[in-house]
């Protein structure tokens, strides 16, 4: 079995060392979206990944290798699946789980990677290292231009490829550690080489697997960009990969004079011919005149077009568990090339050298090579579609191209702040409301608070053991505006709050700027209405807006009074619902501000105080290593007023740092992006999802966003629950369809035939 891998030595680094003394390393890249650009960007991607295979050095040995591992049905289950638990919620999660299991009937459960192995001949590993750091980055910088990551494998991750191949069904079992292997006097190859291999004349069978090495044996003359997509379709484990060898360009170019050489020497001999036999009106037949305008036409391309030639071949194993099903999947191969008017054939009686060409060694023992000018390698695009599947990820519908799931971890991304958008009925709150239940079903060290102003969060909140805070100038309900705990802010707790305090009294007032002297005076009140407060260890009772303005009226100054005086209609007036202290449930892991009945007149400063609950919360979160969730809806209404556009603007910036996430959703787009805060909240957010939008807010979200003509047609006039979403700079077409016979669905809709008005 050892004998099957031409590998002779490995260096923790995940740089190989070959039977034919060269060196190898493999690179890992991410897909983009190719199928679903427009026209324009499909070009640009055409041409861009031509001036990545033009860098690749003539005395290099690269291969590219597409990767399709089929997961496990039940692992792949298992994974997503909620974790049932003996709690109120355990019926919720029952139903939960049923729907991802119908909704990854029709996924194909498919891993798929995109490798760029090279080879390189010299002296020692020093300079092998050194070639490959710096072609690495230089590939890598021209990847990154098309929106493609691109990083190197260690020993690892290398290894874990021919595991997983070798070792069918045992994928979860991998652990390898070179230390230990060391200190036995193991041989690695023992850890990755399958229990038995049998080499027929046309397949191999590999423990109780069946597989078969096929190779492109005739090009059509024209190929479509998406043959080598449609190749890797199958649903099943299987490689394919794309040996180049590049030509050095002095010695193409002169393969190339010799070609037209020839042609025209044929010509030349037959017009003679014609003219002995007195034929002197004789035409130069059509496949002469053809290759003399394909060879020039060749020679002009590494001349003048920047094209450089290239030696290929083109090589697939695929696996099966019997031997009809492998002859099964080999005619769906074979009809497939048909199809693009190319020819696959079977490798006879070299299955073993196929195999290890495919395999991604760096090492190539098929002599069907096939010239190429660099248009015509990139016809075999290896590009097609993002997918997002976050190992802890939670469901947000599916990939419309691939049909896999689309399984989202915020708190991966480099910030976990989103945005719903979309019009009217195209699905928003339903969405947030999906997303709320995973999270409460999925994660019991998160909490999650939600800002409802239409009073539609009830009935879920609810069900899922939440508190409903109704919040109006007439409620039972009250928060205290002065609320602190020790961990408010990132300095001082009492001069953060300060800041908070001078936005406040700036809105009482009418939200005139208020002078200095009166910042003057409003702080000094804050550090003396928290004094006894800070000195009991911010245990106990804190002050009230009612102490800080007795606190006001103790001072000197006129502009004491003033301030006093303005804050009094929140104190001892008709809006003074935060001026006494918190009489609500606050600690529940699920809270939902009702503000539907807060008043114009409230607004303003309610949003700020409750706002500033929030960030109490996230505070005392970040201490017990818990994240927070906000969702905030009809975002929009915060904007309208200065203040609390500002706080939520640096609360936006700040709640990454405090492990929290938040949301935005609205319909109204072009008037949230009116505000240069809410632009950049948006610019900044690292997920995105777009619902249907309206003509006008395309073409905004369009520039914003930089989305291509093609990906805007998954915004236009999509059904409910479709739409775009971006994450990680990338676009994904989605559809999410949730089964209307649940309970969890009427929980969630908005529909009012639909819903479920009271939960008891």
């Amino acid at each position: 079995m050892q004998k099957t891998i031409p590998i002779k030595t490995i260096y923790e680094d995940g740089i190989f060392k070959l039977e034919d003394n060269k060196f190898s390393r493999t690179f890992k890249f991410t897909d983009v979206n190719y199928a679903v650009a427009g026209q324009e960007d499909k070009e640009t991607m055409f041409l861009g990944y031509g001036a990545i295979l033009n860098l690749l050095d003539s005395g290099s040995f690269p291969k590219l290798t597409i990767i399709n591992r089929k997961l496990n049905k039940v692992d792949f289950d298992n994974k997503i699946k909620l974790q049932l638990e003996d709690d109120h919620l355990t019926k919720h999660r029952k139903e939960f789980n049923e729907i991802l299991s119908k909704n990854s009937i029709d996924a194909k459960g498919m891993i798929q990677e995109k490798l760029l192995t090279i080879a390189i001949d010299k002296k020692n590993i020093g300079e092998a290292r050194n070639y490959f750091n710096r072609t690495g980055t230089e590939i890598g910088n021209n990847f990154a231009k098309l929106n493609s990551k691109f990083t190197e494998l260690d020993l690892n991750e290398r290894l874990r490829i021919f595991y997983d191949f070798y070792r069918s069904g045992e994928e979860d079992l991998y652990n390898f550690d070179i230390k230990k292997f060391m200190k036995k006097g193991h041989c690695f190859k023992d850890y990755i080489c399958p229990d038995t291999m049998e080499f027929k004349s046309d397949y191999f069978k590999m423990g109780e697997k069946f597989g078969r090495v096929l190779y492109l044996k005739e090009y059509a003359s024209f190929i479509r960009d998406n043959i080598i997509s449609e190749l890797t379709e199958l649903n099943k484990n299987m490689m394919l990969s794309v040996d180049i060898k590049p030509v050095p360009m002095e010695e193409a170019i002169k393969i190339a004079e010799k070609v037209r050489l020839g042609v025209e020497t044929n010509i030349t001999q037959w017009q003679k011919r014609q003219n002995a036999n007195n034929n002197f009106s004789a035409v130069i037949p059509y496949d002469m005149e053809r290759q003399r305008e394909e060879s020039k036409e060749f020679l002009d391309d590494l001349i003048t077009r920047d094209q450089r030639m290239f030696l290929s071949v083109l090589t697939i194993v695929h696996l099966a568990d019997s031997k009809e099903e492998l002859d099964s999947d080999t005619e769906s191969l074979l009809t497939t090339a048909s199809k693009h008017l190319c020819q696959l054939s079977i490798l006879k009686y070299q299955q073993l050298d196929g195999l290890n060409t495919v395999m991604p060694y760096g090492v190539r023992k098929i002599n069907a090579l096939r010239t190429l000018t660099t248009e015509s390698l990139s016809v075999f695009m290896p590009f097609k579609v993002q997918e997002i599947q976050d190992s802890k990820g939670i469901y947000y519908g599916k990939n419309i191209i691939s049909k896999n799931l689309i399984m989202i971890d915020r708190k991966e991304l480099q910030n976990g702040n989103s945005f719903i958008l979309g019009v009217s009925g195209s699905g928003k709150s339903f969405t947030a409301k999906q997303e709320i239940t995973s999270i409460a079903l999925r994660d019991k060290n998160a909490d999650i608070i939600v800002i409802d102003p239409e009073a539609e969060y009830k009935p879920l909140i609810k069900s899922l053991g939440g508190e409903v805070i109704k919040i109006s100038a007439t409620s039972d309900n009250h928060i205290n505006a002065l609320d602190l705990n020790k961990n408010y802010g990132d300095k001082n707790p009492i001069i953060d709050k300060s800041e908070f305090v001078l936005s406040l009294c700036e809105q009482a007032i009418g939200g005139k700027a208020i002078s200095s002297m009166q910042k003057s005076i409003i702080d000094r009140c804050t550090s003396l209405v928290y004094r006894y407060y800070a000195q009991g260890n911010y245990q106990g009772e804190p002050p009230t807006l009612e102490d800080f303005r007795k606190v006001l009226l103790e001072q000197s100054e006129p502009e004491a009074k003033e301030i006093a005086l303005a804050l009094e209609l929140f104190t001892k007036g008709s809006l003074n619902t935060f001026a006494k202290p918190t009489n609500v449930e606050t600690n529940n892991r699920l809270i939902c501000y009702d503000i539907i009945d807060l008043g114009e007149q409230l607004m303003p400063i309610g949003m700020l105080v409750i706002l500033d609950s929030i960030l109490n919360r996230i505070s005392r979160n970040r201490k017990k290593g818990k994240t927070t969730y906000i969702f905030i809806d009809e975002i929009y209404l915060l904007f309208k007023y200065e203040y609390t556009s500002r706080f939520i603007f640096e609360l936006w910036k700040r709640i990454r740092k405090y492990g929290g996430c938040a949301t935005g959703i609205t319909q109204n787009v072009e008037e949230l992006l009116r505000n240069d805060k809410a632009r950049l909240m948006l610019a900044n957010s690292e997920l995105i999802i777009m619902l249907n939008q309206s003509a006008t807010d395309r073409m905004e979200l369009a520039k914003l966003l930089n989305i291509s003509e093609m990906e805007m047609t998954y915004i236009t006039n999509a059904g409910t629950g479709e739409g775009l979403i971006r994450v990680r700079n990338s676009l994904i077409p989605f559809r999410n369809k949730f089964p209307k016979n649940t309970r969890l669905y009427k929980l969630m809709t908005t529909k009012l035939e639909e819903t479920i008005k009271e939960v008891v």
